[in-house]
């Protein structure tokens, strides 16, 4: 883990070198590509922007709504159908025609029917980051052991028995994985919403309102990169979650590896 670390701290400093050297040495005009230095100055400044602060708050929070809409809502559905073959089989073809839209080409048609910036980017959120939980979900119900179920159910186990206590925490790695996946798809699509359809606050209000500046283009660089750091962290945190709640999964795929 601290090895990865420093080998991805190279990694970032060394591009961060070179993009500098490229501008100075006039390889890449400045006013196309500013000093990587400058953006750095500037990513560091705005920690005490308060302004950038508050769309950064704005722009986790409707993440959050999104995101607990996805679980509430992926979460069970994909224990539905990947329980019940025959309304897997019923509902296939809608899913399949729906997965494959882009959200942000439903950002105009969300907005006539949300009537709010709130609520439109929450829709846009959740209907991105549905895809990775309900098909993860529907995956780990699907690879649970047969042995074990057939073992709960000589012993007069039911149906919901047999789901509570083998199929649900045998699939908890699999929800988590797609929770993971979820999280980073639903944090891009909330900037890239609050680009597409502005709004008052909000991460990518702050850049579009920042682009349209003059001399500005460091700020909207930083702000960037701080939309990718929060990815990061978001992401790592969830690693690390998932690593300490499902010990046995991790152990079990190392050793299989």
């Amino acid at each position: 883990m601290k090895q990865r670390l420093i080998r991805g701290g190279l990694g970032v400093l060394a591009f961060l070198v070179l993009a500098e050297a490229a501008t100075r040495l006039g390889l890449i005009k400045s006013s196309v590509l500013p000093p990587m230095s400058a953006v750095v100055r500037s990513a560091v400044l705005l920690v005490g922007d308060t302004a950038f602060l508050r769309d950064v708050g704005a722009t986790l929070y409707v993440w959050a709504v999104g995101m607990l809409l996805t679980i509430v809502v992926g979460v069970p559905l994909g224990v539905l159908l990947g329980t019940l073959p025959p309304v897997d089989r019923a509902v296939r073809g809608i899913l399949e025609f729906l997965r494959p839209i882009p959200s942000v080409a439903l950002v105009p048609l969300v907005i006539v029917i949300a009537q709010s910036d709130f609520r439109m980017r929450a829709i846009v959120i959740f209907y991105a980051a549905l895809w990775p939980v309900l098909i993860n979900t529907m995956y780990g119900m699907r690879e649970v052991d047969s042995l074990a179920k057939e073992t709960l159910r000589s012993y007069g186990f039911g149906r919901i028995s047999v789901l509570w206590r083998v199929a649900l925490p045998h699939s908890m790695p699999f929800v988590a994985t797609g929770i993971r996946m979820a999280a980073s798809v639903g944090l891009i699509l909330a900037v890239s919403a609050e680009l597409l359809a502005g709004g008052s606050h909000g991460l990518g209000v702050f850049i579009l309102k920042k682009s349209s500046g003059i001399d500005t283009t460091d700020e909207v660089l930083a702000a960037a990169i701080w939309a990718g750091a929060l990815g990061l962290v978001i992401n790592q945190v969830l690693v690390q979650l998932e690593r300490s709640m499902f010990r046995w999964h991790v152990v079990r795929t190392e050793a299989a590896l």
